[in-house]
């Protein structure tokens, strides 16, 4: 666990954890978030490592330049992709955005799409929403020569993942990321059903909202799933209307529930499958199997713990009438049931060992956090599953589990936001659900190019996201206390 929080400006760029495969990175102040966010050269030359659909990490960087040195033309630039099938998908991508005509070529057991330069950026908004990725563990071993690394069981894996959720081993299978693990499920139902839009229930982590936008019929997204509104999507989804219903349980940042009964019932009574994302609080708190047909798991977060491999889970639930056609679709799409690069597996199942006890004394500061927050006179919303839709969350907590240990919140005065947040002597990066905390200012970083969109849609710019990790409860009272106080 990290015990030395990153969150002086001298911290800046800093790989959190400290991991040349890091999942996060130090952006202690909130000048750094909007200089990210701009592209400062002050703030990226700094970066040593980033969010890795977010931030080409070095060493696919340098993977990315040997193969247009072995395969491309001047004028031209390369995105390597782990498979052909997920190559060619971004190829009809970026050609049907752009008009250019692409072309895929092997290269070290990879497949580079070539793209002209100008097109670049379009090919990597294809990497960055899908999550079809080269892990940096995969470009290292290429880079070395060395190609695959055998010998790594991931069955073991899969079914020590699938003992946490009581799922049978074989309903269970782990994508690069949680994001390939969406965008997986979305191909599926939109297959399924083609011509149908989707619809997303609350507001979703960001790119999962732009998967739905950018491919298949688009989507009807209701941010709040209360009152005339959600009565009438009922109706709908009843109907048959839609090709899925995506939700998040709870939701991320705002951390509410929504009426999971009730849309299971509307789903079965359309033929719709509902897909369900259990990330937030982790399946060691929630139990959503009774009511989704499939269920969708960053593993990357609360499962692996250390932020430092990436991986997602697409499970499929046994009870779902659709079972049999969405198992048929998973096992074409996962051959041997896992997409991951085997160094990426074998540290994810080192890393899963202490899963229950982690999530338990992140449970417990995460309670402790939100009380504090709760009661103190300088903060004016807290947003926490048991102080938000609280009835709704206990509808899918499990009778051993907690509340889990992410909670998001806003100042009475929001010009002290900064301030607070400057002096917060805890790590500041994005990502969430390490065994060390992590703060960060959620809207800045998800939504900068559309803030009036998301304030708009319940997300105050100001808003703070605090993943609450293992260190002592005491210690993290004190060091929010303080910047509270400071602010």
């Amino acid at each position: 666990m990290k015990t030395e929080p990153a969150w002086n400006v001298d911290d800046l760029g800093m790989p959190l954890p400290i991991s040349q495969h890091a999942c996060s990175v130090c952006l202690p102040t909130w000048d750094a978030v909007l200089g990210y966010e701009e592209g400062r050269d002050k703030v990226i030359n700094r970066m040593r490592c980033g969010y890795p659909r977010f931030f080409v990490h070095p060493s696919v960087a340098r993977l990315f330049a040997e193969a247009k040195d072995a395969v491309a033309s001047p004028g031209s630039q390369v995105v390597v992709f782990p498979t052909r099938d997920a190559a060619q998908r971004a190829q009809r991508f970026v050609e049907k955005r752009t008009g250019a005509a692409l072309r895929i070529v092997s290269y070290e057991g990879l497949q580079a799409l070539i793209v002209p330069e100008d097109d670049y950026p379009v090919a990597m908004e294809y990497w960055r929403y899908t999550g079809e990725i080269i892990s940096s563990r995969q470009a290292e071993r290429v880079l070395q020569g060395k190609g695959g690394e055998p010998g790594f069981a991931v069955e073991a894996l899969r079914k020590e993942l699938a003992e946490f959720g009581d799922y049978a081993e074989s309903d269970v299978f782990l994508y690069e990321n949680g994001m390939s693990a969406i965008f997986a499920i979305f191909r599926a139902v939109t297959m399924m059903a083609p011509g149908k839009k989707t619809l997303q229930l609350e507001f979703p982590y960001v790119d999962a909202l732009r998967v739905q936008n950018h491919f298949g019929s688009g989507v009807v997204f209701l941010n709040h799933a209360e009152g005339e509104s959600f009565e009438e999507a009922l109706r709908r989804i009843a109907k048959g209307e839609f090709a899925a219903v995506f939700c998040e349980a709870p939701s991320n940042p705002l951390l509410r529930t929504i009426d999971l009964p009730a849309v299971a019932d509307a789903c079965r009574e359309g033929g719709v499958p509902l897909v369900v994302d259990d990330t937030t609080c982790s399946v060691a708190n929630i139990q959503v199997d009774q009511y989704a047909d499939i269920i969708t798991t960053s593993l990357t977060k609360w499962v692996s713990g250390k932020g430092d491999v990436m991986a997602g889970q697409v499970t499929v639930c046994s009870s779902s009438p659709m079972y049999s056609d969405l198992l048929g679709f998973f096992d074409n799409d996962c051959p041997g049931r896992s997409r991951m690069f085997e160094g990426d597996a074998r540290v994810l199942n080192e890393n899963i060992a202490n899963f229950a006890e982690r999530m338990h004394a992140s449970n417990e500061n995460g309670e402790a956090v939100a009380e504090m927050l709760r009661e103190h006179p300088a903060v004016e919303h807290l947003y926490y599953p048991k102080f938000t839709t609280p009835e709704m969350y206990e509808r899918i907590k499990r009778p051993e589990g907690g509340y889990g240990g992410l909670l998001s919140f806003v100042l009475k005065n929001r010009k002290r936001s900064a301030k607070f947040f400057d002096s917060l002597q805890m790590s500041k990066g994005p990502s969430l659900g390490t065994d060390f905390s992590l703060a960060c200012p959620f809207t800045l970083l998800a939504h900068y190019d559309e803030l009036a969109w998301a304030e708009g849609c319940g997300l105050d710019r100001h808003l703070i996201r605090i993943s609450v990790g293992m260190e002592s409860t005491d210690a993290l009272l004190d060091a929010l206390g303080a910047a509270l106080e400071h602010a």
